[in-house]
């Protein structure tokens, strides 16, 4: 499951897709320029899920960045295969 490069990969684009908008939209600015700094991970990210098969299935792809961060499993986690 997780140990699916492409998985690892898309967790990680969305990993940085989260750090690049807490840092947009932690500066004092329009929202015209933090939409055209998230442009570019926004898209990143999509193409990694759609590559990993991971858009639209929320446990798989939450479980895939629990593994890329390193992070204990829920309860609620499908059992990982």
């Amino acid at each position: 499951m997780a140990g699916n490069t492409a998985e690892i990969t898309a967790a990680q684009a969305y990993r940085r897709l989260v750090r690049s908008a807490q840092a947009a939209l932690a500066e004092p600015g329009s929202p015209a320029l933090a939409a055209a700094v998230l442009a570019g991970p926004l898209a990143d990210a999509d193409r990694a899920l759609a590559a990993a098969g991971l858009a639209g299935n929320e446990p798989r792809f939450f479980a895939a960045v629990r593994v890329a961060t390193k992070l204990p499993p829920t309860p609620t986690d499908p059992t990982p295969t």
